[in-house]
C-alpha cells in the first residue's frame, strides 16, 4: 500500500501560496506559478541584499568627494592622504561625517593633507 501525502503537500501548497500573496494574476493562486515567483522573489532578495551594499558604498563615496572638493582636495587624494597617516575611517563614517559635521570632516581632510605633504 501507497501512503499519499496528502496533508503534507497541502500545508506546503499553502504556505507557498500565503507567501506570494499580493502577486499578480495566477501567481497567487496557482501553487505551481506560485512557486516560480517564490524561488524567483528569493533569488532577487539574495542578489540585491549584495547590491545594495555595492549602492551605499558609491553613495559614501559621492558624499566623500563632495566634502573633500569644498575643502580643495579630491577624493583619492583624501583617501590616500588617510592611508598615509594611518586614519583608519571608514567610507561610511567619512561620509557621515562629511554631510553631518562639516568642522571634524575639515579636520579629517587637514589631517590627511599634513600626510600628503
Amino acid at each position: 500500500m501507497r501512503v499519499k501525502g496528502g496533508f503534507t503537500t497541502q500545508r506546503r501548497h499553502k504556505k507557498t501560496l500565503a507567501m506570494t500573496k499580493g502577486q499578480w494574476g495566477t501567481r497567487s493562486k496557482l501553487f505551481r506559478r506560485g512557486n516560480e515567483a517564490m524561488m524567483k522573489s528569493y533569488w532577487y532578495a539574495y542578489r540585491d541584499r549584495r547590491v545594495r551594499r555595492r549602492d551605499f558604498r558609491r553613495l559614501w563615496i559621492a558624499r566623500i568627494n563632495a566634502g573633500a572638493r569644498q575643502q580643495g582636495m579630491s577624493y583619492s587624494q583624501l583617501i590616500h592622504g588617510l592611508k598615509l597617516a594611518n586614519v583608519s575611517l571608514d567610507r561610511k563614517v567619512l561620509a557621515d561625517l562629511a554631510v553631518r559635521d562639516e568642522v571634524a570632516f575639515a579636520a579629517v581632510v587637514d589631517v590627511a593633507r599634513q600626510a600628503l605633504a
